[in-house]
């Protein structure tokens, strides 16, 4: 083989290796677990994550220890996962971080949108268009609200936040005009006036929901501040 055909050929072979690292690397970024004695930042923005929502009550050090491993048990039994304190692809997405750990970009935009539009079908089937983008204009108002987590799967996740969480009607499937809705809130509609609370009077079982300042009724549900 000539000086030409031998570099031709370690080229290709290179070439081959390359491909090979990039598509182990790929997977390997999409099967990114988490797991008590895992270490570094996307462990302390899952600590950080479970403590907003009111999950976790430990440091925020990056260190998965058993105290991480029992909030994240926490956190999927409460959502309707395998509570195995494992946070793999599944138990990422619901933290609202990608498959690999990632918390932005576009994959990240789409999943608030997902997760925004099921809820809005969730709890505002049936209810008048306006009704359905005021629901999502009031996860977003609670999003930008001090008192409540700063990102929608912060609010949407936060125990006792929504029944759609608790009944399973977060897992049936999702009308078209929820995904229009979620859509139309995060450009910013809010028919509800700002608000931040709603609640459907005939079923409503919380004393303390009426006494929040009424802005507005749409359909069943009376928009409160």
């Amino acid at each position: 083989m000539d000086g030409s055909k031998r570099r031709l050929a370690g080229a290709l072979t290179l070439l081959f290796l390359l491909n090979i690292a990039v598509i182990v690397l790929a997977q390997q970024a999409q099967a990114a677990t988490y797991r008590q004695g895992s270490t570094g930042e996307q462990v302390r923005i899952i600590q950080s994550k479970l403590k907003n929502w009111g999950y976790y009550d430990g440091a925020v050090d990056g260190i998965f220890g058993s105290a991480t491993t029992r909030a994240v048990k926490y956190f999927q039994q409460k959502n309707g996962l395998t509570a195995d304190g494992i946070v793999g692809p599944a138990t990422l997405r619901a933290l609202g971080m990608g498959s690999g750990g990632s918390d932005s970009g576009s994959s990240s935009q789409t999943a608030s949108l997902d997760l925004l539009a099921r809820v809005i079908s969730a709890e505002a089937r049936g209810e008048p268009y306006s009704g359905q983008v005021a629901v999502g204009a009031v996860i977003l108002n609670r999003v930008e609200h001090p008192s409540f987590p700063n990102t929608i799967a912060g609010v949407v996740y936060q125990p006792g936040a929504f029944t759609c969480m608790v009944d399973g009607q977060i897992d049936q499937p999702v009308s078209e005009s929820a995904v229009r809705a979620a859509r139309e809130a995060l450009n910013g509609a809010d028919p509800s006036g700002g608000a931040i609370y709603y609640f459907n009077p005939s079923t409503a079982t919380s004393a303390w929901i009426w006494s929040r300042p009424l802005i507005k009724v749409i359909g069943n549900h009376r928009f409160c501040a």
